[in-house]
């Protein structure tokens, strides 16, 4: 290497890089990986972040036709030539949505409107007026929401499409309330802020995190206002071979008997390894809030669930005891449309435990959600989260915006009309085709598992350094090489962005692709350089040795 990458890639530079956070890393590297390409003929290939690059072309066809409506609404009411129109009227708007539809049946979108109405009328018996007027004022966004927790028609549709994607279409009794959120990362935002407030988590309070886990859930609760007491569930299980399974020991779930632990948080399926839950630990867990542990609040991330055929949230098996953030911005590729979320079951151990509370908390609490209304020690939890969201005073302008929630709707019903799941499967194909294109060319071995979503890799370059060269290689490469140097020489030497798996909890020398970002072609291109730089330790490894036995032939004579 030339000097300046020398400087770069010491060891004392890479001890300092591994206190950040692996997504301010990212920017460290794709600097470096800049340079690189100036250097050479290398292209950039970052699989650092998870935004894929694909869309679900239906939903966003039929918004745009949804939009031509809207807009044919408001200028019915009021068409000024200086460009302004009035706002749609919800009196017979449903008869001119059925002839928009006839008039524009060959449109792009008709069919998912047309079938996205009928569905409404035939599986909830609603009144026609109301969901195309809500549609309408969605589409064009001329009202502050209302309700401000989430549009009541898109909550009924929404509230459908968990039941089939998060509960394997076998939801528990009762119903979810939903509040729409500017995707996951407002929701994680939003339910450390409210269970703070209300007293459900405070300062100091014992928290589990199941690791490895999207950075953000470890690096939040170490924040001064939290500073939670943090153990750790590590899914460290292995096979008989050595190889990771991604699952968790019990000896690990059965932290979570101890009733100190006031909450877990979860995303299933994970990330970075990108798998779910077994049954086994489902199981486990299921049995210790039962026996062991029975307020314990979970916060699970389930926003890869899609990526597991017949995948099932704890938010349905225990229903109670759950708090499921999902955002659609992965499954429908729509991270910039900031769509998700919150679900909390209506028979829910947040608001028991609010009527819990202490006459002092009580009190406390009165005042700070007094002016929502008379009786604000009955308010939901899920309600003062959206109050919580707007500092309570702005809670008048709360909500997700109408555009959001009618795309978040359509997002919902295109996935609940795709009776033959053609785009799942699809989407499952696209996915398991890029993760076998990179394993293939790392040489490495991928092991069939049904529990594995495969939207991630987590790669334990040690595991491999093990297989192919044995304990003493291992112990050189940890001797004298910082677990960063992996990521550092990917951007260094072939403009490849990786993150550190150690970052997101989970093992030191393990590296982090996405599968979602690059093409097929990409991963093989990825693939081989990790290869590449296995080898290129394994040589200087080599070379170490044989200096090594020089020096030793030489002392004897």
């Amino acid at each position: 290497m030339k000097e300046k990458e020398e400087n770069v890639l010491n060891r004392k530079f890479l001890e300092g890089m591994e206190k950040i956070s692996p997504f301010e890393l990212k920017n460290k590297l794709i600097d470096m990986a800049d340079e690189s390409i100036r250097k050479s003929t290398h292209i950039m290939l970052n699989a650092g972040r998870g935004n894929p690059n694909w869309i679900s072309t239906v939903p966003r066809e039929a918004f745009f036709l949804l939009s031509n409506f809207g807009i044919e609404e408001c200028k019915r009411v009021m068409d000024l030539p200086e460009d302004i129109a009035g706002i749609p009227e919800k009196e017979g708007i449903a008869s001119r949505f059925e002839a928009f539809l006839k008039k524009n049946e060959n449109e792009a979108g008709a069919g998912l409107l047309k079938n996205s109405y009928n569905y409404m009328l035939m599986e909830h018996a609603v009144d026609p007026d109301s969901p195309v007027h809500e549609w309408a004022e969605g589409v064009i966004g001329d009202q502050y929401p209302a309700p401000d927790r989430i549009l009541k028609y898109t909550e009924i549709i929404v509230q459908d499409y968990l039941a089939q994607e998060m509960c394997d279409n076998d939801p528990p009794p009762g119903k979810y309330d939903l509040f729409a959120t500017e995707g996951g990362t407002a929701a994680m935002c939003y339910i450390f802020d409210s269970l703070q407030e209300n007293y459900l988590l405070n300062k100091g309070d014992r928290i589990a995190l199941m690791v490895p886990t999207f950075t953000p859930y470890i690096e939040i609760p170490e924040l001064k206002r939290y500073s939670f007491d943090i153990i750790q569930i590590h899914a460290d299980q292995m096979t008989r071979d050595g190889y990771h399974t991604w699952q968790y020991n019990e000896e690990e779930i059965d932290k979570l008997r101890d009733p100190d632990v006031k909450a877990l948080f979860v995303i299933n399926p994970s990330n970075p390894p990108s798998y779910t839950l077994s049954p086994k630990a489902v199981k486990q867990i299921v049995d210790i809030v039962k026996k062991n542990n029975p307020n314990l609040m979970i916060i699970t991330d389930d926003v890869y669930g899609t990526f597991i055929p017949h995948f099932r949230s704890l938010m349905a098996d225990l229903p109670r005891n759950t708090l499921c953030v999902y955002s659609f911005s992965k499954y429908f590729g729509a991270t910039g449309w900031r769509t998700a979320v919150i679900a909390l079951h209506e028979d829910n151990i947040y608001d028991k435990q609010l009527s819990r509370l202490t006459q002092e908390q009580k009190v406390s609490l009165a005042r700070r959600y007094g002016s929502l209304g008379f009786n604000p020690e009955n308010m939901k939890l899920i309600d003062r989260m959206v109050a919580d969201s707007r500092q309570v005073a702005l809670n008048h302008t709360a909500g997700l915006s109408l555009p959001q929630q009618t795309q978040m709707s359509l997002f919902a019903l295109y996935a609940l009309l795709n009776k033959k799941d053609v785009y799942k499967e699809k989407m499952h194909e696209i996915i398991h085709s890029r993760l076998c294109a990179l394993w293939e060319n790392t040489g490495f071995t991928l092991l069939k598992d049904p529990l594995r979503a495969g939207y991630y890799a987590e790669i334990d370059m040690l595991i491999w350094t093990e297989k192919f060269y044995g304990k003493e290689f291992v112990n050189f490469l940890k001797g004298h090489f910082d677990p960063l140097d992996v990521v550092f020489r990917l951007a260094n030497e072939t403009s490849i962005v990786l993150l550190n798996g150690g970052g997101f909890g989970g093992p030191e020398w393990s590296i982090r692709a996405s599968l979602a970002n690059l093409n097929e072609s990409d991963y093989i291109v990825i693939g081989k350089a990790i290869r590449e730089i296995l080898e290129e330790y394994a040589r200087e490894w080599q070379s170490s040795e044989g200096s090594q036995k020089s020096r030793k032939k030489s002392t004897k004579k």
